[in-house]
């Protein structure tokens, strides 16, 4: 289930909560899977008890408690995956919601690079600070490599220009880490995962 097609059920169910998963990409599991969050809302917030599924199909009811969760970080048992869960809403007209719906994507069209090729926010937003001002500070906003650049609406996202290769993303990601350590100090934790043989394994 996409994560703007549960904002939209519950708000046509009269539930509040979820509205700030409309404009998230993907799955609700994807969303579960690292506590997507915007706008100060977090996907775990709204968590009662996770189902989940191993790698011999057997299913387990799992509480908040078995799992570490943090900013984009969700830690439990290994080898299960998340097939259903259970959320606590607040009751709502079905005007409200889709109006919050309606106003969170209209701000997230103004500030962010809605409609261009991109996976989204690259970077966790480090304690007390933003990546996007971090990147944007230290020269990257609009700047690149052939097919790919830091988006110049939002520092944060990597615009795919053209048809380029997740190696050239990549490259990209650790230019960008590189130049904000070397001139801040600061460690950008990418908030993307990265499947597969990267060039430094995510901490």
């Amino acid at each position: 289930v996409s994560s703007a097609k549960l904002a939209r059920f519950a708000a046509r169910a009269g539930l509040s909560g979820t509205e700030f998963l409309a404009g998230i990409p993907g799955t609700f599991g994807g969303a579960l899977a690292m506590n997507a969050g915007a706008w100060g809302k977090n996907t775990w917030s709204l968590v009662q008890s996770i189902e989940t599924l191993n790698q011999r199909g057997q299913r387990y009811h799992r509480q908040i408690t078995d799992y570490e969760i943090n900013y984009r970080s969700v830690k439990g048992p290994k080898n299960e995956w998340f097939v259903a869960a259970t959320l606590q809403l607040t009751s709502s007209s079905v005007e409200e919601s889709f109006a919050k719906i309606k106003s969170l994507l209209k701000k997230r069209n103004e500030t962010q690079p809605i409609g261009l090729p991109s996976c989204g926010s690259v970077f966790r937003n480090p304690q007390g600070d933003y990546a996007a001002r971090l990147i944007e500070q230290a020269g990257w906003k609009g700047k690149g490599k052939g097919g790919v650049y830091v988006s110049e609406k939002h520092a944060n996202f990597i615009i795919n220009h053209t048809a380029t290769t997740a190696a050239d993303i990549e490259s990209l990601i650790e230019q960008i880490r590189t130049s904000v350590k070397q001139k801040y100090g600061i460690h950008l934790i990418p908030e993307v995962f990265m499947v597969g043989e990267f060039i430094e394994k995510q901490t």
